[in-house]
């Protein structure tokens, strides 16, 4: 599908608008679709998207500027249909052949309102691609917007309800501004949130990235992490067993085991097979993940640590060890410890880790490993933004989606 994106400006300008434009686009490009970006002011940041600069589009441009004084004053001065008319020429030649324009404040706020009654004008005309205006200020609702604000047109357009159009928003609350704004139902416009980059915020390893998507591990909720060695003395029966159990509470919580088979005793393998077994008995396929099932490398610790940002909790059901740096390295990460009650563990963990017998019932791990997790309120807020607030999982949830339906 062809997509356009418009907006003022984009990168390298900065700003949040241009910011959110730019993970729209790679997104829109990683899922295969031809992504333009049309723009007053840009350049090119990523070799599969380009940027056509139309000079006019800038809230900056010095024309547009000229007429925004007299329109700020309430005087439409008469070089602003001319501007208006050449600016619906330049939109019209770009888009030929489009299927789907994303229009970013263009129709929300009067920085460049030539431009917002061009595309106003233009996306009436038979042809045209289909049309989502993304709102993320409102000029017509925002205090100090408001001295510019005039009866009439083409304030007007700023306010009015563009029929056929998809209308976004970025929150709730401006969702409720938009829908007392232009007198159209709440439950007709999509909120979209702004998002963050989670490989980018804990500067994950490639490697770590390509594992991640692999394996889908954006997708769990929550995320308890093992970095153990594939040796009996683990216990790793039990943490697959009490996964089961967890998915009762949380349907899309799973396990990641990060190490290699144990080097030093050849039952390792058959110890590794058993667990694969299990693994297929418990139908835990997709949900309980080893890192040895998809790659021979020992990892480097950069990429463990990575493991240990992702994830939402550490379990740990060793029949005994020496030390236990994983809970030392689980607490510098600020995640729930669940481990063994042990007392090398105890030692370690304190008051602050959660214990369990190494034979405990799973089910009974798993109800402990939910109420801590539901009960801490750091842990409810950790579990919520990275799953529901990473750009993958928003465009995944939503913005494909919307695509999808827009275009039906």
């Amino acid at each position: 599908m062809k997509i356009a994106i418009l907006h003022y400006s984009s990168p390298p300008n900065v700003g949040g608008v241009e910011s959110v434009l730019a993970h729209h686009a790679l997104l829109m490009a990683k899922a295969g679709h031809e992504v333009t970006i049309l723009a007053g002011r840009g350049e090119v940041f990523d070799e599969r998207i380009p940027v056509r600069t139309l000079l006019r589009l800038d809230s900056r441009h010095a024309e547009v500027i000229k007429i925004k004084k007299n329109l700020d004053t309430g005087d439409v001065p008469r070089t602003f249909d001319a501007l208006r008319d050449q600016i619906k020429m330049d939109l019209m030649a770009e888009l030929q052949g489009f299927d789907l324009l994303i229009a970013h404040n263009v129709a929300s706020l009067h920085k460049n309102l030539a431009l917002t009654a061009a595309l106003n004008q233009a996306y009436q005309t038979p042809g045209f691609p289909r049309l989502i205006l993304w709102h993320h200020d409102l000029a017509w609702t925002t205090r100090r917007y408001l001295p510019d604000m005039h009866d009439g047109y083409p304030w007007n357009v700023l306010r009015s309800k563009w029929a056929g159009a998809t209308h976004v928003t970025i929150s709730k609350i401006r969702q409720k501004e938009l829908s007392d704004l232009l007198g159209i139902a709440e439950e007709s416009i999509h909120v979209i949130p702004n998002g963050v980059d989670l490989n980018t915020f804990f500067k994950l390893e490639t490697r770590t990235i390509q594992l991640i998507e692999q394996l889908m591990l954006n997708q769990a909720d929550p995320l308890l992490l093992l970095p153990v060695r594939i040796t009996e003395r683990k216990n790793i029966e039990l943490a697959l067993r009490t996964l089961v159990a967890l998915r009762i509470y949380f349907p899309n919580a799973m396990l990641l085991v990060t190490g290699p088979e144990g080097s030093h005793n050849p039952a390792n393998a058959a110890y590794k097979g058993k667990l694969l077994k299990l693994r297929s008995e418990l139908k835990l396929q997709g949900a309980a993940h080893f890192l040895a099932e998809v790659t021979d490398e020992t990892l480097p610790d950069a990429i463990v640590a990575d493991f240990y940002r992702l994830a939402d909790a550490l379990i740990f059901p060793s029949f005994e060890e020496g030390f236990g740096i994983p809970i030392i390295e689980a607490g510098f990460n600020s995640i729930p410890v669940f481990c063994a009650d042990i007392p090398v563990l105890r030692e370690l963990g304190g008051d602050e880790a959660s214990y369990f017998g190494t034979h405990a019932k799973p089910d009974s791990i798993a109800k402990q490993i939910a109420d801590r997790l539901e009960g801490e309120a750091t842990s409810r807020l950790a579990r919520r933004v990275k799953h529901g607030y990473t750009w993958d999982s928003i465009y995944r949830l939503q913005i494909g989606p919307l695509i999808r339906e827009v275009m039906a």
